[in-house]
């Protein structure tokens, strides 16, 4: 990392605490060089109506980029002032479908995909296509979406898909996806989707490093947003005077959407503009052959919505 010991920066990794909350950003951000220009760029950014997707795209907006939002609500999608919108419940494939279309056609290229809607359900429920919501939002969304937007990402395109630093604590099950086998957990089951959105990464990076298109993961640490409050209310509690602003949580969606270095390699999952590991224990390591048949397994949803 330039400007930091790495010593500080690994001490400050482990401690999990230092490296989340706002201690590590502010220590880290210290020496950031200022984000280039994104002119002319396209930028599709999902669930930016609110929390580190609003603010990446209003950075983002700020640095010149050409940015199309995804969102629920209309009026809040309006309000945030971007180039477009495109409105639709991302939980359901058919408005993924529709969106998707609706983007294809408007553009000929996007230059960068960011992968940020999501959220954290207290309770399973399911969603009217009959698909568990944590599982529908969280991982088989952003994966149709950018499949049906593959077309549109050309060499030197980026893929940025926002997970969460929960994902540590999570292992990848093919036959739990939908988090039935067990008594729901949501902060469980949103980490369970994060991980496979992680594995991903790592498998569209290699699928498409071919073709130039770059793709990571990143986590944004603990950000103070509507949706920790809403989803964990008691650990905003704890937490609160530590928690980072959604701006500096979003601070990597926009350094990776725009600076020179992440396109040098593809992916990776990052925070605070730094490469981390996927696995802090093996006990969160795939099962043999669980990375290679996850496409299938998703591809297999989606014969059913």
């Amino acid at each position: 990392m330039p400007g930091m010991n790495d010593t500080v920066d690994t001490l400050l990794e482990r401690s999990i605490v230092g490296s989340f909350t706002k201690i590590g950003y502010r220590l880290r951000s210290a020496d950031y060089e200022p984000i280039p220009s994104m002119d002319g760029k396209t930028v599709v950014i999902t669930g930016a109506t609110s929390g580190l997707g609003e603010a990446a795209a209003i950075e983002m907006m700020g640095l010149g980029a050409r940015v199309v939002v995804v969102a629920r609500n209309a009026d809040k999608a309006a309000a945030l002032g971007a180039d477009s919108f495109h409105v639709g419940d991302l939980s359901l494939m058919a408005d993924v479908r529709r969106v998707a279309d609706e983007i294809a056609n408007a553009h000929d290229r996007i230059d960068v995909l960011v992968n940020n809607a999501g959220a954290l359900f207290t309770e399973r429920a399911e969603t009217e296509e009959g698909l568990e919501r944590t599982f529908a939002l969280d991982l088989l969304s952003p994966f149709l979406l950018t499949k049906l937007l593959r077309p549109k990402l050309q060499a030197g395109s980026r893929v940025i898909n926002v997970v969460s630093g929960g994902m540590y604590t999570a292992r990848l099950s093919l036959s739990n996806l939908e988090n039935h086998k067990e008594p729901y957990k949501g902060a469980a089951a949103y980490a369970r989707a994060k991980r496979a959105l992680v594995i991903l990464t790592e498998i569209w990076g290699e699928a498409w490093a071919d073709d130039g298109v770059i793709v990571h993961s990143m986590h944004p640490g603990w950000a103070d947003t509507k949706g920790l409050e809403g989803s964990l209310p008691g650990f905003r509690r704890l937490i609160g005077p530590l928690l980072r602003s959604p701006a500096e949580g979003a601070d990597t969606i926009v350094w990776l959407a725009a600076a020179a270095e992440p396109g040098e390699s593809s992916g990776e999952f990052w925070h605070d503009r730094t490469v981390r590991r996927t696995h802090l224990t093996e006990r969160t390591k795939e099962p043999a052959g669980a990375k290679e048949r996850l496409v299938d397994t998703l591809n297999g949803y989606l014969g059913t919505v």
